[in-house]
């Protein structure tokens, strides 16, 4: 007969244990922070017209904030991943909460372009604990539907896509730009901070680690050499992926539809995204990571080619539409590779290295099609530039998928 103090200890490993009950309350949790906290991914998207007029710059010079939020937020998925496989979760989104409310408080304050960039760059490294170190933290609490789990978690920085572009359009129209910075900072402090506080509990390796390392020899690869060619397919997909996600609104703009018809466009693209997120995930746990990303890839080029053939309203609505559903589920299947090819201990750390490869490649590309579109007055070579770089993303998927085949076929 089991004492009291053994009741309780099977009660508290009851609930440490892959897909649980409290498995899928933690994941709502983390899902509701990641919507919270994505708004750091969306809000400059939305006023980069009104800070062109305000600073008086040029279309490329007014994206360096934005840049820089791409490159905290990707130095950051490391910086936060380490701290999340040492010290977990919770340590992790409380620095993460308050950094994001101190970015928006000095973005609202900035005098200068400089002040303003210093401030996205601080307020994507808070960002960045809301998105890497979540997934990996709610991969170690499912097995059987990990993929699903992993896709809901990553479709919460879809649906803040969704949500936050309209409002923040909203607040900006009333009360300009600076001061709906400010109030999104001291919105996002107040939540996040107690629902961090909600994710106590830590997962048992020993169940983590299930199925963690099950293909790690069968490409023949060495841990590095797969970080790395996932690093590049990350920065390659990314680049392709920044320029609808970055230039939507002011391409709308441009073309005299009005940035509310781009904004709205931006929320259709991150509502299907969700779609996407929770679909790949299906997908992923029947076909594994590899393969969901070469489909999220390859539909992603065909709705960048649909891009650069039409730019009527109602063509641009659907492709926003296609493109979200397309794209979404790409990012999300590297968490799915990280844990089927490496260690659970390192996850954060090794899925925040490739994040760090996918946001250089939003920072690179959304820098780069504003600086094209200032060369030639056009976004049709910046389209033609992501499809470029996104057939090198599924050229290396299709490698890492065929090495398996040729190595079983190679001679003894």
């Amino acid at each position: 007969m089991l004492s009291p103090n053994q009741t309780r200890a099977s009660a508290r490993d009851s609930v440490n244990v892959p897909d649980s009950r409290y498995s899928w309350v933690r994941l709502a949790i983390c899902t509701l922070i990641s919507t919270i906290g994505g708004v750091g991914m969306w809000s400059f998207v939305v006023a980069l017209p009104a800070v062109q007029a305000d600073f008086g710059i040029a279309r490329g010079e007014a994206s360096l904030p934005y840049t820089l939020l791409m490159t905290g937020f990707a130095l950051g998925s490391i910086a936060t991943g380490r701290l999340a496989d040492r010290f977990g979760i919770r340590v992790t989104l409380v620095f993460g909460a308050i950094a994001v409310g101190l970015g928006y408080l000095g973005a609202g304050a900035a005098s200068q372009l400089w002040q303003l960039t210093a401030a996205y760059a601080l307020l994507g490294l808070g960002t960045s604990a809301g998105f890497g170190p979540l997934i990996a933290d709610i991969s170690h609490w499912f097995e059987r539907w990990r993929g699903i789990a992993v896709g809901i978690c990553s479709a919460g920085n879809y649906l803040a896509g969704a949500l936050w572009p309209p409002v923040i359009s909203y607040f900006m129209a009333g009360s300009g730009w600076r001061a709906t910075h400010v109030g999104i900072g001291i919105f996002c402090i107040v939540t996040l901070l107690p629902l961090a506080l909600l994710l106590r509990r830590k997962m048992l390796f020993a169940h983590a680690a299930g199925g963690a390392l099950q293909h790690s020899s069968s490409l023949g690869l060495s841990p590095t050499a797969l970080q790395v060619l996932l690093s590049i397919a990350g920065v390659a997909c990314c680049v392709a992926m920044s320029m609808p996600q970055v230039h939507i609104v002011a391409y709308c703009g441009d073309l005299g539809y009005g940035v509310a018809r781009g904004a709205e466009m931006l929320s259709l693209m991150m509502a299907f995204g969700i779609v996407s997120r929770v679909g790949s995930g299906f997908i992923a746990d029947r076909v594994g990571g590899l393969r969901t990303l070469l489909l999220g890839s390859a539909l992603q080029g065909v709705a960048l080619v649909l891009y650069a053939l039409f730019d009527g309203l109602t063509s641009l609505y659907v492709i926003s539409a296609l493109f979200g559903l397309f794209q979404g589920g790409i990012v999300p299947s590297y968490a799915i590779i990280v844990r089927e090819y490496f260690s659970p201990r390192e996850a954060a750390t090794r899925l925040g290295i490739i994040l760090m490869a996918t946001l250089f490649g939003m920072a690179f590309g959304g820098w780069m099609s504003g600086l094209i579109f200032d060369l030639t007055g056009s976004y049709r070579v910046a389209f033609l530039n992501g499809i470029a770089w996104n057939a090198l993303n599924v050229a290396i998927a299709l490698w890492l998928i065929s090495r398996p085949r040729r190595l079983s076929m190679a001679p003894a």
